[in-house]
């Protein structure tokens, strides 16, 4: 049993904390939710049907676990962010500007292709992980991702020709 457990460690480890990464979650806190994943997964390793692969059913714990650590922060956010000063206000505050203009268009997308994008972009995935994570093929995951890419465009006022 333990040594099955490790097998599952060594195999899906790097995958579910890539997947934690796509999600939002900074190093730290996907380091320590691939941990919890894992302990989670160990206790109930027996209850296991195989009805998916072991990366899905693993990605499938670590977004309870991130969806849980975010309403934790939400109850405990400080009421004002300390924020370090930037090293050139003017290009920061434009990338600020860029970033949230990116992700509200992102928000905009449906929660398939949001989260499509999100696993290729921020994860580093394959569309054929994708597909497996989602519980989908990988022609469903390439054809998400660039029919997404092409809403961001219109969306963020690109011509969409390039």
């Amino acid at each position: 049993m333990a040594h099955r457990g490790e097998d599952l460690y060594e195999q899906h480890a790097q995958g579910v904390y890539r997947y934690l990464f796509s999600l939002g979650a900074d190093a730290d806190t996907a380091e320590d939710l691939t941990q919890e994943t894992f302990c989670q997964a160990l206790k109930s390793l027996d209850t296991f049907r195989g009805d998916c692969s072991p990366q899905t059913w693993l990605c499938a714990i670590a977004k309870r676990l991130w969806y849980k650590e975010l309403e934790r922060r939400k109850r405990f956010a400080p009421l004002t962010e300390d924020a370090p000063a930037p090293d050139c206000p003017i290009r920061e505050t434009e990338e600020r500007e860029q970033r949230l203009a990116l992700y509200r268009a992102m928000q905009r997308l449906d929660a398939d292709t949001r989260e499509v994008m999100h696993l290729r972009l921020s994860g580093d995935f394959s569309f054929r992980e994708i597909g497996e994570i989602l519980g989908r093929s990988e022609v469903w995951a390439r054809v998400r991702f660039y029919r997404g890419k092409g809403e961001l465009t219109k969306l963020l006022g690109g011509d969409g020709d390039g």
